[in-house]
């Protein structure tokens, strides 16, 4: 559980630094023979910063309630 905690408060903050990122696909146009026309399309994911700051909030929630657990055995 503490591993997980600590993963997930990790993945908060990166997303609260980086707010989204981009990705490339490729997409045929127009095939005639050997004849190839592909085009790139560029595809945004964006989340707000307090997304992140939430992420982070329950890693944290995890991370204290696993030291508790870990307390009480």
């Amino acid at each position: 559980m503490k591993t997980a905690g600590l993963i997930i408060l990790i993945v908060g903050l990166l997303m609260t630094l980086y707010t989204g990122f981009t990705y490339v696909t490729k997409e045929k146009v127009l095939e005639v023979g050997d004849l190839k026309v592909t085009r790139d399309d560029e595809h945004t994911i964006r989340w707000q910063p307090y997304v992140g700051i939430a992420t982070m909030v329950i890693g944290g929630v995890v991370l204290v309630a696993s030291r508790k657990k870990s307390l009480a055995a």
